[in-house]
């Protein structure tokens, strides 16, 4: 079986980015237009849809991939938007989010967490509260199977015990959603940062 970074490496290669659409997803659309402008970081960005449309909207964006190719993407869609000022792409694992300093008001996870276990998930966990300042917005798309194989995804109990530490859930919305035309059990997060 190929490794999650294989599979995402082949995906770009061969074009395979179901996810590779125009705009964010509804969800992502509502909160942006929500909330004020202010530092938003948006973990496995893919080719950047969601930090470009914040870009747009005043907001300064980092977008985090582990994938060379979809930051490369990324990058390019920004510079041809004229958006590279506020819209900035970094090759690296959420896991390991060290090289970022500044704290952030919005965090945008569209199918990235899910991926992780064990040290992965901590880690991920740990970043992402250190650089969340308190009362930060969390958004999280996630499925919530738990498969060995494909789909990839975290029960919902493991979502909410991973994160309590760190974020209050201030909303759930629970559905299905389509992986290699599988129907799987899937839900949005609105989350809250806890002060420390």
């Amino acid at each position: 079986m190929q490794s999650l970074y294989e599979d995402m490496q082949q995906r770009y290669r061969e074009g395979a980015l179901p996810w590779d659409v125009e705009l964010p997803p509804p969800e992502v659309l509502d909160l942006a237009a929500a909330l004020p402008p202010g530092r938003a970081l948006d973990l496995g960005c893919g080719p950047g849809r969601a930090c470009l449309h914040l870009a747009q909207l005043g907001w300064q964006c980092d977008g985090v991939d582990f994938v060379a190719e979809a930051v490369r993407m990324a990058e390019q869609r920004a510079e041809a938007a004229d958006l590279a000022e506020r819209a900035r792409f970094h090759q690296a694992s959420v896991t390991a989010l060290d090289f970022l300093n500044q704290p952030y008001d919005l965090v945008i996870d569209v199918g990235c967490m899910h991926n992780l276990r064990g040290a992965d998930l901590r880690a991920y966990v740990q970043g992402v509260a250190r650089l969340t300042l308190p009362q930060a917005t969390m958004l999280m798309f996630a499925r919530l199977a738990d498969f060995e194989h494909e789909p990839r995804g975290l029960p919902d109990a493991t979502i909410r015990a991973t994160l309590a530490s760190s974020f209050n859930f201030s909303r759930a919305e629970y559905g299905q959603s389509r992986f290699n035309g599988v129907a799987v059990p899937s839900a949005w997060y609105w989350l809250t940062r806890t002060a420390d």
